[in-house]
């Protein structure tokens, strides 16, 4: 997978994270289970101990600084020493893009050995705090922390096949061809039938479809495609505003219309915040 792909951005800037459970334990009891089958994922940071976990019929041996993410619905054995077991730090969580979990074609443990094993701890111990104490910031700080975690469990172990396992790769070829046509076609008039046809789908089908996977309709997603470029713009260039819309092939008014109800601002008070030309 060239994790430089746009089209893997599309996908997990639709990614979602919600936290069922978060815990640590150092004990014997808890850890040992037979032929599970979860419907949540579980995320792990070994501190130490010594044992075993089986995904789906193969083993494998967690040792102390790594991060290891068992997908749900894998079948899963657990086994951990009674004389040295494994003090382990866990997350219970959901993973979705769109309507789809994300490990949802998963069948093998993502296991990483992490380059900053007191940061990681960190976040897996933040994020137990957090959620032994609910309030609307606790569950804020939980998905960045395991949006975090992920980022180093793949990034550091190289694990990018799991979001190509994500979509097949007939679909991903269909899905790959609307990104870029969107992307290539960005400031000219586009409509559903028009993305619809690339992919040979019946419009309403389509919707359906590419909400499935990117979380969002067709037009909405086109819509958050145009108002990113045109955040930059209004930060970073000193066109006009009228400009600007232009460019996007948006109307003055539908622009600055849709912009504020994105943004809960208008275009004028976002560039006046964020362009340091405006006041120099």
């Amino acid at each position: 997978m060239d994790a430089s792909n746009p089209f893997y951005f599309g996908l997990l800037d639709g990614l979602t994270v919600s936290v069922s459970h978060a815990q640590q334990r150092s004990t014997y009891a808890g850890w040992n289970r037979s032929e599970e089958q979860p419907s949540f994922n579980r995320l792990y940071f070994i501190a130490g101990g010594e044992g075993k976990v089986v995904i789906n019929d193969v083993p494998y041996y967690p040792r102390a600084n790594q991060v290891m993410l068992m997908p749900a619905f894998t079948r899963q054995i657990t086994e951990t020493s009674v004389h040295n077991p494994y003090d382990r730090y866990f997350i219970h969580f959901d993973a979705r893009i769109g309507e789809w979990p994300l490990f949802h074609a998963a069948s093998r443990l993502f296991i990483t050995d992490v380059s900053e094993p007191a940061a990681v701890r960190s976040l897996f111990a933040d994020t137990i705090t957090q959620f032994n104490r609910p309030s609307v910031y606790s569950v804020l700080r939980m998905k960045a922390s395991v949006l975090s975690i992920l980022a180093c469990c793949f990034e550091e172990e190289g694990h990018t096949d799991f979001i190509h396992e994500f979509v097949l790769p007939a679909e991903h070829g269909n899905l790959a061809n609307v990104l870029q046509y969107i992307n290539s076609h960005l400031h000219e008039q586009l409509q559903v039938e028009q993305l619809a046809e690339i992919m040979h789908l019946h419009p309403n089908y389509f919707i359906s479809y590419f909400k499935k996977y990117m979380g969002v309709t067709p037009m909405r997603y086109v819509l958050e495609k145009r108002m990113e470029e045109a955040r930059h713009l209004l930060s970073f260039s000193d066109w006009g505003i009228t400009d600007i819309a232009e460019h996007m092939g948006i109307e003055l008014a539908y622009f600055s219309r849709k912009f504020k109800q994105l943004h809960g601002v208008s275009p004028k008070a976002y560039r006046a915040a964020t362009n340091d030309s405006v006041h120099s």
